[in-house]
């Protein structure tokens, strides 16, 4: 029989949602279209706009669930057992030099999916961009409070630079097609702390 299978009913949400996070991360947000999410998650037309009812609510929700994938995994890297607030100033950058899949379960470089989806959105969609800035905003204060935490004199400047290290060494990342600026970030953030915190140092 030709043509694409169609799957409806029980998995139907789950199957969109996981053929988002592929499609949007490695093919881009607006060069997929409807038809070739209904396609790769095997599902008619009608049954996605049961559950999506736009596009862009299939955006939002694709983030938020990436979103709270990540902050999971901070939480575990954070809380790891004898961590000290400067082991846990780097541990965000010890994640990302790791090899580590993106949202579709693939190993790439194609950087954060946020910061992606802000890029797409570009005054186009204004809750993806809110829910973007919260997330970025969010862990510029969790640095921060780390930071502050761990001694430093001046702690919101080193949230700050924390953070502008960290997205500028995934979106290098992104642009060279290279791990390697995931790597660089990790040894800068380990001079940049260890300036910080002189009397602390770092491991």
């Amino acid at each position: 029989m030709s043509g694409t299978r169609r799957r409806g009913g029980r998995g139907a949400r789950e199957r969109i949602l996981q053929a988002a996070a592929t499609l949007f991360y490695e093919e881009g947000i607006h060069a997929t279209g409807i038809a070739r999410l209904v396609e790769t998650a095997e599902v008619s037309t009608r049954t996605f706009y049961q559950h999506f009812p736009t596009k862009t609510a299939l955006v939002e929700e694709y983030l938020r669930t990436y979103e709270t994938g990540l902050a999971r995994q901070i939480e575990q890297k954070l809380t790891r057992e004898g961590l000290t607030p400067q082991d846990q100033l780097l541990a965000l950058f010890t994640m990302i030099a790791e090899t580590f899949p993106g949202p579709s379960g693939v190993v790439s470089t194609r950087g954060c999916p946020l910061h992606n989806a802000a890029v797409e959105a570009a005054g186009h969609m204004p809750d993806v961009r809110e829910l973007v800035h919260q997330h970025k905003n969010g862990i510029t204060e969790q640095l921060t409070a780390i930071a502050a935490r761990a001694g430093a004199a001046a702690p919101e400047q080193l949230g700050r630079q924390l953070t502008v290290l960290l997205e500028g060494a995934t979106a290098l990342s992104t642009s060279l097609d290279s791990p390697c600026p995931r790597h660089d970030a990790l040894e800068a953030a380990r001079v940049l702390i260890d300036h910080a915190l002189p009397e602390a140092g770092v491991n």
